[in-house]
């Protein structure tokens, strides 16, 4: 009855499911074992009327024109540039850490000190990982750089991995770095926006296909044996499909309390992190988000914790050095399963942005489904 089984209604899962139906006209099964669409993308209306990411929020933003371009098929954008502010010794600061928040932090002869020897020292606009910054010979810049380690990013870090910065693969701590710049954007991409009626919307236009059958709470146990010829993209977490035989990967997962005021806002900025205070690392207002009126509002406290297999949702891989070795196994035994294309941030076991698991389905379909060779 079906050519493919999908495994995850994601943006991995999704976009695949999209592009096998409408451009080889293949009939396709997506799974989900959760009771909605859209993987962590998924939003829905509370009762105040406020529509709230369900697993966090969303910010799209790409570099990518095809990647842009192909999302405009499924629906409208409402242009969104994204702000937080940190409390740092009790005051909310913009971050990234840029100039702006020098002249925030410091005393105003201190910040201009700083900010010159920045300017000197790097290009106006750069994007300097702290661990860098921190090895820098220059003792004013080691000061300013174990300033903003400690009151930033270690006890940050620790409160969203379980480790200190030095622990994970600099690719994380590079996600957020030191910009030389003013712009007190948290992403500096060529396009920000919200799609205009939420990521839930956005899927179900992306799935509303005559090839696309969606089966919700469906493990692909429940499925694969019943359509024995069909081929399975898996997008769930990898260890899992085999069962833990190598032992299980670590992730990180989240927990979130919502609360509606009855208030129009609540923040100065979509997004407050708390970098050492409180248990929570962060405040997200939605309404910002969702450019919503409305006289109440909701917000969102987000706890990371660790991932406890049946309890919580694997959120993010931890990208270290010793995670990579029990890795590259579970990936000799994927290469080995020539009937299942494993890919998404969970199959393939890395931290991708919305844009960049898009752009890496993308590429698996005209790559290991099509046989092209110009891929994105």
């Amino acid at each position: 009855m079906f050519d493919w089984i999908i495994v995850g209604a994601g943006f991995t899962g999704a976009t695949l499911a999209e592009r096998i139906a409408s451009v080889r006209n293949e009939r396709v099964l997506v799974v989900d074992r959760r009771n909605h669409i859209a993987g962590n993308a998924h939003d829905a209306t509370n009762e105040a009327g406020i529509i709230v990411h369900k697993y966090g929020p969303h910010i799209f933003h790409t570099n990518s024109q095809p990647i842009w371009d192909y999302l405009q098929r499924f629906g409208q954008w409402r242009p969104y540039f994204h702000e937080i502010l940190a409390v740092i010794d009790g005051k909310e600061v913009p971050i990234p850490f840029n100039l702006n928040t020098v002249e925030a932090v410091f005393p105003p002869d201190l910040a201009r000190r700083y900010t010159r020897l920045l300017l000197e020292r790097y290009a106006f606009g750069e994007r300097v990982p702290i661990l860098k910054m921190m090895n820098e010979t220059d003792p004013d810049l080691k000061t300013l750089a174990a300033f903003i380690y400690e009151k930033m990013f270690r006890n940050y870090t620790f409160k969203q991995w379980g480790l200190y910065p030095e622990q994970l693969s600099p690719s994380v701590t590079a996600r957020v770095p030191v910009v030389i710049s003013r712009d007190n954007r948290y992403f500096q991409d060529r396009y920000q926006a919200m799609p205009a009626e939420g990521y839930t919307a956005l899927f179900e236009r992306m799935l509303d296909h005559p090839n696309i059958t969606v089966m919700l709470n469906t493990g692909h146990v429940d499925v694969r044996h019943k359509y024995p010829s069909a081929r399975t993209i898996f997008t769930g977490p990898i260890d899992e499909f085999f069962g833990y035989r190598l032992g299980p990967l670590p992730y990180r997962s989240l927990r979130f309390v919502e609360r509606t005021l009855d208030v129009e806002t609540a923040q100065a900025a979509a997004s407050i992190n708390f970098p050492s205070d409180h248990d929570y690392t962060r405040i997200t207002e939605f309404k910002y988000l969702t450019g919503q009126r409305s006289a109440r509002t909701t917000l969102v406290y987000e706890y990371p914790q660790p991932h406890v297999t049946g309890e919580n949702e694997p959120y993010y891989p931890i990208p270290r050095d010793e995670t990579q070795i029990l890795l590259n196994r579970y990936l000799e035994l994927a290469e080995d399963r020539k009937d299942v294309i494993f890919c998404g941030r969970l199959g393939e076991y890395k931290y991708y942005n919305m844009d960049q698991a898009i752009g890496a389905a993308l590429a698996v379909f005209s790559k290991r489904i099509m046989g092209e060779t110009d891929v994105l």
